[in-house]
């Protein structure tokens, strides 16, 4: 009895936990990454990105749409860079073509343009800076609002959910990432889900950094006792050492702890119930399974299996240990880094 109420006062506790849907769907956050990725140059988060968006439905042609329009905003070096790397991915994923954009209205670049810049701003773009640089304000409607977003295989929003993504990656593209967010407003992208981007591409190093209603629980101190079966930063809460054994583990990006078992001669095993951030589990000889807030894994004792974090996202769950007889932990190989990219693509 006292083990049922425990449990259901854990389970009320973590009711306001996960009161709080993702309110993007996974394409658009794999969108979100890669955008970031490009932006910063980093071509190993650039293919985890593109992994991800490919499992979520992203297209080739929608992948080189978004590396095209990023050049607008981070430079043809960095864009370049990145489509070296799609073509790489995407040479060994072999992803759905997706479709290409119909031919561009009948006129000039800088006449429709205008027309699409007054649209997608939601009124026409005026300024001292573009009267003083006319050049500059000539390049934005021909080219960007013309060529670019004339393009129609990726909606406006979607494009603005990228060149926020982009901008949000760079100290000093604060002021256009601002502008980018009332641009995006227009087009569909709600705060709520402005507010996620600038949060997702600019998520904190270190666990101080963490917001506060980041989880329900504490990060806790690190966790030095275990130190040696994790790679990466791992941090320890208890919550419960009175009848269950329970206690929150947080994983900073990339962490991962080593292959283990949880033996029992009977009963034992381990449940994992996410309360922040996102990962992934893996048992022995089954594909890996990412795992979001809300998500419960039941590991039964005897089965060899790992946890940790995304590779770009903190992570945190509740581990409980269930009771059994004659239980121990087997800690076995770790979780290399090449092992740890291919079951996180």
């Amino acid at each position: 009895m006292k083990k049922t109420i425990i449990l259901l006062t854990l389970l009320l506790t973590l009711q306001g936990a996960f009161a709080m849907d993702i309110t993007l769907t996974p394409k658009e956050l794999a969108i979100v990454d890669l955008s970031a990725a490009t932006a910063r140059g980093d071509q190993t988060a650039l293919a985890a990105a593109l992994n991800r968006g490919f499992d979520a439905g992203l297209t080739l042609n929608e992948a080189k749409e978004l590396v095209g329009q990023l050049y607008a905003y981070c430079g043809f070096p960095r864009a370049l860079n990145a489509a070296a790397t799609l073509m790489k991915v995407a040479s060994e994923r072999k992803p759905a073509e997706g479709r290409t954009p119909n031919p561009p209205p009948q006129g000039k670049a800088i006449e429709f343009g205008t027309a699409n810049q007054t649209k997608l701003c939601g009124r026409p773009v005026k300024g001292h800076l573009f009267d003083f640089h006319p050049q500059l304000d000539e390049y934005l409607k021909a080219h960007l609002f013309g060529d670019i977003f004339a393009r129609d295989n990726v909606d406006w929003r979607t494009r603005e959910i990228a060149t926020i993504a982009a901008l949000a990656a760079r100290p000093e593209t604060a002021p256009q990432m601002k502008s980018h967010i009332a641009v995006g407003k227009v087009n569909g992208v709600t705060d709520a889900q402005a507010q996620e981007i600038v949060a997702r591409v600019q998520r904190p190093a270190e666990p101080e950094q963490l917001p506060p209603d980041w989880s329900a629980f504490p990060v806790g101190e690190p966790n030095v006792a275990y130190a040696k079966y994790f790679i990466g930063k791992s941090f320890l809460a208890p919550v419960s050492r009175e009848q269950l054994h329970i206690s929150a583990v947080t994983f900073e990006p990339g962490c991962r702890n080593n292959w283990h078992i949880h033996h029992a001669k009977s009963g034992g095993g381990q449940i994992l119930i996410v309360t922040a951030g996102e990962g992934f589990y893996q048992e022995w000889g089954k594909p890996a399974r990412r795992i979001r807030k809300g998500d419960t894994v039941n590991i039964p004792a005897g089965v060899k299996h790992w946890h940790g974090a995304a590779p770009d996202c903190w992570f945190q769950h509740i581990a409980l240990e269930v009771p059994g007889t004659e239980q121990s932990n087997e800690w076995c190989e770790p979780v290399d880094d090449k092992a740890y990219a291919e079951a996180t693509k």
